[in-house]
């Protein structure tokens, strides 16, 4: 099975009440979406959920193209986690990786998927993106 997935984060304060929101559309374009909150969170901690949970949604393994307008999310997952996992789970500045928990619990999500990353640059008139983003922040009213 193939699937996109757009996901997005948000947060009305840094931290604050945030939101994470996503929307499926499998091989035949039917579309799904789903959200949820956090009362007292971060942006980024919100934009790890969205991949997170559209992830958990999807139960036989397939091929998944995840489209995210946060670039701390894929290159983390792409790029930065690698150097973490070798590290010990430290940063280039020898301090302790951010969000640690929601790191390790995406990483292990993909082990069970093909999934492509593909950062698309936000409020940029891209439909899903739109969308995600304003089910996200919906979520932080």
């Amino acid at each position: 099975m193939k699937f996109k997935i757009y996901t997005d984060g948000a947060c009305s304060g840094n931290p604050g009440k945030g939101g994470w929101a996503a929307i499926v559309l499998d091989g035949d374009l039917n579309q799904s979406s789903f959200s949820g909150s956090e009362s007292n969170t971060t942006n980024n901690r919100m934009e790890l959920m969205a991949p997170i949970m559209a992830l958990k949604k999807i139960k036989k393994k397939s091929e998944i193209t995840i489209f995210t307008d946060s670039k701390y999310v894929k290159d983390g997952i792409t790029v930065w986690i690698k150097k973490w996992k070798l590290n010990n789970w430290k940063n280039t500045s020898k301090k302790p990786v951010k969000n640690k928990d929601l790191w390790i619990e995406l990483d292990n999500s993909c082990l069970r998927h093909k999934v492509i990353w593909k950062w698309v640059k936000a409020h940029a008139g891209n439909k899903y993106n739109n969308l995600a983003d304003e089910l996200a922040v919906s979520q932080t009213k």
